[in-house]
């Protein structure tokens, strides 16, 4: 996991500030061999169910579909830049 920032203590920050119960985490090809990993430092230190989408991640513009039907009340999609949507999905 070096090549990347992973920057998990973000992921744990946002999720304490907004009391996320289930969490989806969305990454790039190159990081999906360590995807357990930083689901498990997550849920180490938030607690909360972390769900790992395995589904394709092109960027920004490329969000999975329906995870508010799922239950799921955050979103950290992992990337090159940083991305801020306002809000919905």
């Amino acid at each position: 996991m070096r090549l990347y920032s992973v920057e998990v203590e973000k992921a744990v920050e946002r999720i304490r500030k907004i009391g996320a119960k289930t969490v989806c985490i969305q990454l790039p090809d190159g990081m999906k061999p360590y995807a357990k990993e930083i689901a498990d430092a997550v849920e180490m230190e938030t607690k909360a169910r972390v769900l790992i989408w395995l589904g394709s991640n092109f960027g920004a513009c490329d969000m999975p579909l329906g995870l508010n039907k799922m239950g799921i009340d955050l979103l950290i999609s992992w990337g090159h830049n940083v991305f801020h949507k306002k809000e919905g999905w």
